[in-house]
């Protein structure tokens, strides 16, 4: 399997990895808890005092975030909700898969939510010159260190000798 053209594919699960599915657990774990803090902040953002003295462009802002903040959360908790509803799982490998590309589907409305809860929260404090220049460097540190770091630096096997 050494040979498989989808080695290349980020998404795919090899069959030979038996610690693969527990990887996949740790890593979703990780990024639930993370879009379950951030949903749970925006859920109660509407019904602080404040919120009604924002502009309607902030409040676009923060629709926008909570809903890419939301889908996130659904494409995160899915391989649970799948697993739990397929048991006994019966094809792994292809379960595996289908969670892993679930994932990182998740992370896509994730960058965007956390670069909108950046100018949201930063135009708060600096004003809205200052919270798009904020919301621009935190998208290009999202986008260079998850989006592009990753394939450049591909996790190859070294040459053989």
């Amino acid at each position: 399997m050494a040979d498989d053209p989808r080695e290349g594919d980020p998404t795919f699960v090899s069959n030979d990895d038996p610690n693969s599915f527990s990887e996949l657990l740790q890593e979703l774990r990780v990024l639930l808890q993370g879009t379950q803090l951030l949903a749970g902040f925006l859920i109660v953002l509407p019904f602080s005092e404040r919120f009604s003295t924002i502009l309607v462009a902030e409040k676009w802002v923060y629709l926008a975030t909570f809903l890419c903040t939301m889908v996130s959360l659904i494409l995160f908790s899915t391989p649970a909700i799948h697993h739990r509803l397929q048991r006994p799982l019966v094809n792994r490998i292809q379960f595996k898969n289908v969670a892993s590309r679930l994932m990182i589907a998740g992370t896509i409305p994730l960058s965007f939510a956390l670069v909108l809860a950046t100018q949201l929260a930063t135009s708060e404090v600096l004003g809205e010159r200052h919270a798009a220049l904020v919301a621009a460097c935190v998208g290009a540190l999202v986008a260079s260190v998850w989006w592009i770091v990753p394939f450049v630096f591909r996790n190859r096997r070294p040459p053989r000798p």
